[in-house]
């Protein structure tokens, strides 16, 4: 199956807002407000310097996106690539969109010129997602993630 790969605009909202409601729901079981969830999908249009959306498209249908952000390494004197929100519809499971979605972001980081890597993070379950990134030659590293949310903490 073919993908076009390009990057998200402000038209491509709607269907940015829903799949990032599905991740949530599929993956982690939560119910994403959707008017904070939609004003921080327009911040990544909005200000560049946060990242960017890539979209792949098959027959004018978009069957899949990821998010990228930036972290910026004093120890590499680069900037990493974090792939985020990564939805592939149902229906376009397993057909190679996230492969598409992938290979071009890891051609456009090495030509950036101040990428030196790319990073992601996985629910350490998710086993079919886990294959496939192993497969695209991403590696596990020594590191936890931690976190503090401010968003959802208890008053």
């Amino acid at each position: 199956m073919n993908f076009r790969i390009r990057r998200a605009n402000t038209n491509d909202l709607d269907t940015l807002v829903q799949f990032n409601l599905n991740l949530a729901l599929e993956s982690e079981g939560k119910i994403l407000n959707k008017d904070i969830l939609s004003s921080g999908v327009l911040l990544m249009f909005s200000d560049p310097s946060k990242g960017f959306y890539l979209v792949a498209e098959h027959d004018g249908h978009i069957a899949g996106q990821l998010m990228i952000t930036y972290e910026t390494s004093d120890w590499r004197n680069g900037v990493f690539w974090w792939i985020q929100s990564v939805f592939v519809e149902t229906g376009f499971r397993r057909k190679g969109v996230f492969t598409a979605l992938y290979t071009e972001i890891e051609k456009l980081a090495k030509n950036s010129g101040t990428c030196c890597g790319i990073r992601l993070y996985v629910e350490e379950n998710n086993e079919s997602a886990l294959k496939t990134y192993e497969a695209l030659g991403l590696i596990k590293t020594h590191y936890y993630l931690l976190e503090k949310d401010f968003r959802n903490e208890a008053p």
